[in-house]
């Protein structure tokens, strides 16, 4: 599984992108309490970053308690109870069904899901 990705035209700094993508994965049952995260040296050499944003990241999400450090063992993905998404999964597969159906292609669904996001209320 490909955990990191980096988007450099985007206005979010490096590091934090890592911390939403770990969040993310937990949030959506991809990471799961002790699975263990690769190591900031892959996660660099892997994505061309530096090792030290990496340790960024990991320092944060340490702090949020999202994972653990052990010493010479790796860092750890903290029990965080993930929503139970069924339901949910359901209703947007098939939204995205009727979408699809309608004419709209991938794009167009990114950009009405980013416009639901942004509306307040």
């Amino acid at each position: 599984m490909t955990l990191f990705r980096v988007d450099r035209r985007g206005g979010t700094a490096v590091y934090a992108q890592l911390v939403q993508q770990v969040r993310q994965a937990v949030r959506v049952g991809r990471l799961q309490p002790g699975d263990r995260l690769p190591t900031a040296r892959e996660v660099a050499e892997g994505l061309g970053i530096n090792p030290n944003t990496v340790l960024k990241a990991y320092r944060e999400m340490e702090a949020a308690g999202l994972v653990a450090a052990r010493q010479g063992s790796g860092t750890y993905v903290l029990d965080q109870r993930p929503l139970d998404l069924g339901d949910l999964r359901e209703e947007l597969a098939g939204w995205v069904a009727k979408a699809t159906a309608a004419g709209l292609d991938r794009a167009d669904l990114h950009a009405l899901l980013d416009e639901a996001c942004r509306v307040d209320g």
